[in-house]
C-alpha cells in the first residue's frame, strides 16, 4: 500500500535546492555591505607605507559588498591618504582584485534518517543530492605613488585626489556609528 504524496510535488532534490536557496538568501538578508571604515574583523580599508611617497592601499568587502563598491572605496581611501600626506594626486603603479568564493548549500536527504517510506519510495540513512551556491567577496589592492601639483595630462593611471573625493562621496556608505 502506497502512502499519499504530500502536496507541492517535486522531488527531494528540488526541495533540497529550495531549502538551500532560502538559507543563503536568509543569511544574505541579515548582512549589510561593508561600510567605508578602517579594517575591522577582516573588512574595510588599510594601508602600508612602502617609501616616503609610496603606499599599498587595500579594501576588503564582505560577501554582500559588490565588486564596484570595493574598487570605489579603494580609490576613495587612496585619495584621502594622498591629501592627508600633503599631496595633490596619486598614480596607481600596480593594482589587483582578488575574488574569494565560499560555497553554501544543502545535502542532507531532507533529514530522512531511519527506515520506512517517504514519497512512495523506501529510504534509509545517508545523504542525498548536494546543491552548492557560490558567494563571492572581493579585496582590492593598489600600490600608489603620491605627488604634488596638477596631475600630468594624459596620464591615465593618475588621479586628482580632490576630484576623486568629490565624485565618489555620494557613493560612500559610512558605518552607523560614524
Amino acid at each position: 500500500m502506497a502512502l499519499p504524496r504530500p502536496l507541492g510535488g517535486g522531488g527531494a532534490p528540488a526541495r533540497s535546492a529550495l531549502l538551500a536557496l532560502l538559507l543563503v538568501l536568509g543569511l544574505a538578508g541579515c548582512a549589510a555591505p561593508t561600510p567605508y571604515r578602517p579594517r575591522a574583523e577582516g573588512y574595510g580599508y588599510g594601508e602600508q607605507q612602502i617609501e616616503s611617497d609610496r603606499y599599498r592601499v587595500t579594501f576588503s568587502g564582505n560577501s554582500v559588498t559588490p565588486r564596484e563598491t570595493v574598487q570605489n572605496y579603494l580609490l576613495y581611501r587612496a585619495s584621502e591618504l594622498t591629501l592627508e600626506q600633503g599631496h595633490d594626486y596619486f598614480t596607481v603603479v600596480d593594482q589587483s582584485l582578488e575574488r574569494s568564493t565560499t560555497y553554501y548549500g544543502s545535502g542532507f536527504n531532507d533529514l530522512a534518517w531511519g527506515r520506512g517510506w517517504y514519497w512512495d519510495r523506501p529510504f534509509g540513512s545517508g545523504f542525498g543530492d548536494y546543491t552548492a551556491y557560490p558567494i563571492d567577496s572581493y579585496t582590492a589592492f593598489a600600490d600608489i605613488v603620491m605627488a604634488d601639483g596638477e596631475k600630468p595630462p594624459g596620464e591615465v593611471r593618475a588621479y586628482d585626489a580632490r576630484d576623486v573625493l568629490r565624485r565618489l562621496a555620494p557613493r560612500i556608505e559610512l558605518p552607523d556609528d560614524a
